[in-house]
């Protein structure tokens, strides 16, 4: 026999309200999730392998692996910390090189390199002493994306550790783990055992393995990093005078009034004095005074239609007076990136995060020619044209499909206009004709016109 349904109370407990309200609160502050839809898989790995051990500890090589596919340290680089479980001090190191060395007066010989519990770590310069260098070092802390140069994602540091136990089972892994880029933005997580690596010979005839291996993922945040964009996109179209500019205030405002010096004018006759001011750190921009107060623009132009093809121009603009962008990248999301034909003076990568779908590419500077975008004034952008064939099925100029769904920037999301701004084709053109048909109609509206005056 069914039961009669419960009436629904009018009011809910005052536990179960508390937790609805705190479960709504939630889902209205903004999200520090590091999952990037562009690029699903990415992060940087910490890999520890542990290949000697000594007489109070072992002999580690520490690499760090960065598997996201366009987000790239550049200089002053990357700085990896961690705390100790134990009292560990480190002995000696080769390939890198911790900022402190922290107290070591309790040892009478010769000190360690570094006795601090948390200690931080970077990477050694380029021109190093070979005795000095391992494989993978000394590139100042630079660290390239997989797909823009995997060969060079890589770095390594070796390190003697003393005090730490001698064997797997009395050895304990670094805890909290850090890593800036230089500055925040990267989590990482615990160190965990991972089936040791396995190293081959340079002739490929033998294989060793470290003698015990630990890993550590660190995923990156754009919210951690910074708490405003760094870049926006302007839109423009040959089919319409309009010029749709940044939003307002995409990364920020002008506010000299509270924060004196906030930005500069380009033509101001005090800008050396301000660019070249002792004391400044270089992370800090110190941007041109523009409406949207962006270090980076990105202008898509869609530029001709062609009867078969279309063209597209893409300028990168540096208002930055404090940073040289080198080994910049791009990434753009459009539907029409399967039928990319031509691109110039840039390098081209189709990404496809979604497997066969491949509506993403990532873009960046050919070397020694355009791979370093300069800081603010003349000389500061970069810029290229792609030339897309056109798909019958899909190809409109209508409703703004020819402009991006979404552009990075050296790995941040860039703001974007609001859809209702871009530019639209005019009222009276539907459709836009090919040239060529265009030209067809014009000559058999002039034929007729004259066979009308003949007669």
């Amino acid at each position: 026999m069914a039961t009669a349904a419960r009436p629904i109370p009018r009011f809910m407990p005052l536990g179960a309200s508390i937790a609805l309200l705190l479960a709504l609160s939630a889902a209205l502050v903004p999200s520090s999730d590091a999952y990037d839809p562009l690029d699903p898989g990415g992060n940087i790995t910490i890999k520890w392998d542990v290949i000697q051990w000594t007489d109070d500890g072992y002999r580690a090589v520490v690499s760090l692996y960065n598997y996201q596919q366009y987000r790239h340290i550049q200089p002053p680089g990357w700085k990896l910390g961690w705390v100790w479980q134990k009292k560990e001090i480190i002995w000696k190191m080769l390939g890198g090189q911790a900022t402190e060395q922290g107290d070591c007066s309790r040892f009478k010989t010769e000190p360690p390199h570094c006795c601090k519990r948390k200690p931080e770590i970077v990477d050694l310069l380029p021109g190093t002493p070979y005795n000095l260098q391992i494989a993978n070092c000394c590139k100042g802390g630079v660290l390239n994306s997989w797909a823009q140069d995997s060969a060079n994602a890589v770095a390594s540091f070796e390190i003697t550790v003393g005090q730490a136990g001698s064997s797997s089972k009395t050895v304990k892994a670094p805890m909290n783990f850090t890593l800036k880029a230089p500055g925040p933005g990267y989590t990482c997580g615990p160190a965990k055992v991972v089936r040791p690596t396995k190293f081959i010979s340079p002739d490929g005839r033998r294989s060793t393995q470290a003698l015990k291996t630990w890993n550590a993922t660190c995923t990156y945040s754009q919210f951690v990093a910074q708490r405003s964009p760094t870049c926006c996109v302007s839109l423009s179209s040959f089919y319409n005078d309009t010029i749709v500019n940044c939003p307002t205030c995409s990364c920020g405002c002008q506010n000299n009034n509270s924060r004196p010096g906030s930005c500069v004018e380009g033509n101001s006759p005090y800008l050396a004095s301000v660019v070249n001011e002792p004391n400044t750190n270089s992370l800090t921009p110190l941007v041109e005074c523009t409406s949207h107060m962006c270090p980076i623009r990105v202008h898509w132009h869609v530029k001709v239609n062609y009867k078969d093809y279309w063209r597209v121009k893409i300028t990168v603009t540096n208002f930055n007076y404090r940073m040289n962008y080198s080994q910049w990248n791009l990434v753009a999301q459009h539907p029409n990136f399967d039928n990319l034909t031509t691109i110039f003076s840039f390098n081209y990568k189709p990404l496809n995060p979604y497997g066969t779908i491949n509506d993403t590419g990532m873009l960046w500077g050919i070397k020694y020619y355009n791979d370093l975008l300069v800081t603010a004034g003349p000389d500061g952008n970069v810029q290229s044209e792609l030339l897309f064939r056109k798909d019958p099925m899909a190809f409109t100029f209508q409703k703004g499909w020819a402009f991006p769904r979404r552009v990075y920037f050296n790995g941040d999301n860039c703001v974007m206009p609001p859809p209702d701004a871009y530019p639209w084709l005019p009222n009276a053109s539907p459709r836009l004709l090919s040239a060529s048909l265009t030209l067809t109609l014009v000559a058999v509206c002039t034929a007729i016109a004259f066979l009308l005056v003949q007669a």
